[in-house]
């Protein structure tokens, strides 16, 4: 690099308005580096020219070398990601007060009410209910960070559950009266003769899973940030592809890339305690997170989401394509 950023120039680029850093480097063009020198500007969040005031603008050139302006959100410390922090951001750990720990995936709009909220998955901020109120209910405290990263009630508490897509599991907890009258008879004759033993009664599930996937109210709108960290905002959403690479900011792993290996796949996924679960219409790339990472937003090269990372295995993650987040949770980006 043949070009020096005097301390002058560097500190009258820093006083403008969203700008939270400057280097130099190459062009940028659609996320992609060309081979020409370029003043880079860091900023929050891009914002049109005619919203900014004349002093804010940053110059097409310094120096006679031209600038490229590129959008990275605030710069937080990496330490935070399983730490309390308020305001918190995607890429954090998050969960219900009777869970572990997985991540904030992002915080997006309530198309019915405008409010913001803060998505992950079911069995992050709903400890993996089905629908009978029985893990979790509306209303339930979501702590930040989560229980396993020494979140507690009521210190910890940064919302709570508003909304989920119930897990349906292989075997489920039976609704019918008439079964649950038998289960209990059973268990009453039961107790007599082996008194530390119980009967329980499932009913048989066919219908797949489409998303692992739910929403938090946070207590105050202050404190959630839409930037993930260390990629940003989210700037839209996108379809994925097969041999497209695509990131992640998990609360374990941090920031990794992976590439989709296969689109429109139906997996059978282990839920723990609760057994195993058909998932139809979802993404599969290559292994690119950990127990932790659970809620993660995926995103393409250009920062549209593509999904929320809900599993995988040591050589696979499994990702809830996007479009069927936003449909069934009634939420946008």
């Amino acid at each position: 690099m043949e070009y020096e950023l005097t301390r002058k120039a560097r500190a009258a680029i820093l006083e403008r308005k969203n700008v939270v850093g400057v280097g130099v480097g190459f062009k940028q063009v659609r996320g992609e580096r060309t081979e020409q020198q370029a003043v880079v500007v860091f900023v929050k969040k891009k914002e049109q020219a005619d919203r900014l005031h004349p002093r804010d603008l940053v110059p097409q050139e310094l120096g006679g070398v031209i600038t490229d302006v590129i959008e990275i959100g605030e710069i937080v410390l990496h330490a935070s990601r399983t730490e309390r922090s308020r305001p918190a951001y995607p890429g954090m750990s998050i969960g219900h007060y009777r869970s572990t720990a997985g991540t904030i995936g992002a915080v997006v709009k309530d198309r019915r009410t405008g409010k913001l909220l803060i998505l992950s998955n079911n069995h992050v901020l709903a400890n993996l209910e089905g629908g009978s109120g029985g893990r979790a209910k509306i209303g339930d405290e979501i702590l930040q960070p989560g229980p396993y990263d020494g979140g507690r009630s009521p210190g910890d508490v940064i919302g709570h559950l508003y909304r989920f897509a119930a897990l349906r599991t292989d075997a489920a907890e039976p609704t019918c009266k008439v079964a649950r009258s038998v289960a209990d008879k059973a268990n009453r004759l039961l107790q007599i003769a082996f008194p530390g033993y119980e009967l329980r009664l499932f009913r048989r599930q066919s219908q797949a899973n489409l998303v692992d996937a739910a929403l938090a109210l946070p207590v105050d709108e202050s404190w959630v940030r839409k930037e993930i960290l260390e990629l940003g905002a989210p700037t839209g959403v996108a379809e994925a592809r097969v041999g497209q690479r695509v990131q992640k900011s998990g609360r374990s792993s941090g920031v990794t890339w992976g590439e989709i290996v296969a689109v429109d796949a139906s997996l059978v996924v282990n839920m723990g305690e609760v057994g195993e679960a058909h998932f139809e219409d979802q993404l599969v790339a290559t292994n690119m997170s950990q127990p932790g990472d659970s809620g993660s937003l995926v995103l393409d090269e250009y920062n549209r989401a593509v999904g929320l990372l809900f599993a995988g295995s040591t050589k696979a993650t499994v990702i809830n394509r996007m479009e069927n987040v936003l449909r069934l949770l009634d939420i946008s980006l």
